[in-house]
């Protein structure tokens, strides 16, 4: 994406001041900034949303999401590839906040990478000077290579079916607190959407049930809710805070498994 392009997907990434309403504490790092020093080390934005808000004084200075990938990966016939999420606002809504992902090919969904597994950058933004704040991002790039080898240690593992329902079950419970009453089941949550995502692997298991609970659009027809009417069909996770938060804990749960014994 060019400039032209992330003003269009989200103008508060170029805002040049921070909102009227912040503390003189208030520390004011243009995401435009961290863009520019990120092309400089070949990392492109290749997506971007901002949170929508209600009061038009925030607008044009709210939380916004950039997803970046390698200049020598995008274009390349691969799964995934490797990307790095800057989370920012100019609202005081947010801190500075850099996550490492995955962006899987065969579907265009993005993962978010566990706390557990890799550094991240969480700063607020008071009493930080600008140039540390980008030193310590690039602490998380050098991490990045690291997710091919996580990723082959899930194709490594292969689930019972038992397995695959609990991992599915936790996953629900992370959306929906309460599996009687959630709209959908395990067996809905690990259907495919694709053949080639078919397979007990933890990793395909992992991504089916991840891009069925951030993407929706299922119905269970026998899964009624306790008046007796028929759920509609799952929304998608759009907030940015909650695709983090989901993403992250979906990581975390799979690590977890691949980690127990049989």
């Amino acid at each position: 994406m060019d400039d032209e392009g992330l003003r269009a997907a989200a103008p508060s990434v170029f805002a040049s001041a921070a909102w009227d309403g912040v503390s003189d504490k208030y520390s004011f790092l243009p995401t435009s900034t961290v863009v520019a020093r990120m092309r400089e080390n070949q990392w492109l934005p290749v997506a971007a949303s901002e949170q929508l808000v209600r009061l038009d004084s925030r607008r044009g200075f709210q939380k916004h999401i950039i997803r970046f990938q390698r200049a020598d990966q995008i274009g390349k016939e691969t799964e995934y590839r490797p990307e790095i999420c800057l989370v920012n606002s100019h609202d005081r809504s947010s801190a500075y906040q850099i996550h490492a992902g995955i962006f899987r090919l065969i579907c265009g969904n993005g993962l978010i990478i566990a706390d557990t597994t890799f550094e991240h950058v969480s700063v607020r933004h008071v009493g930080f000077h600008p140039d540390k704040v980008i030193e310590a991002s690039f602490r998380v790039l050098e991490n990045v290579p690291k997710l091919a080898e996580n990723v082959e240690s899930f194709r490594a593992r292969r689930l019972t079916p038992i397995e695959q329902k609990a991992f599915a079950e936790s996953a629900i419970l992370l959306k929906y607190d309460d599996l009687e009453r959630a709209p959908i089941s395990a067996t809905k949550v690990l259907e495919s959407r694709r053949y080639d995502d078919n397979g007990d692997d933890l990793w395909k298991t992992y991504n089916r049930v991840q891009e069925n609970l951030i993407r929706g659009g299922l119905k269970e027809w026998g899964r009624r809710k306790e008046n007796g009417q028929r759920h509609t069909r799952t929304r998608p996770v759009k907030g940015i805070d909650e695709n983090v938060k989901l993403n992250k804990a979906l990581w975390h749960l799979a690590e977890a498994l691949k980690n127990r014994t049989n």
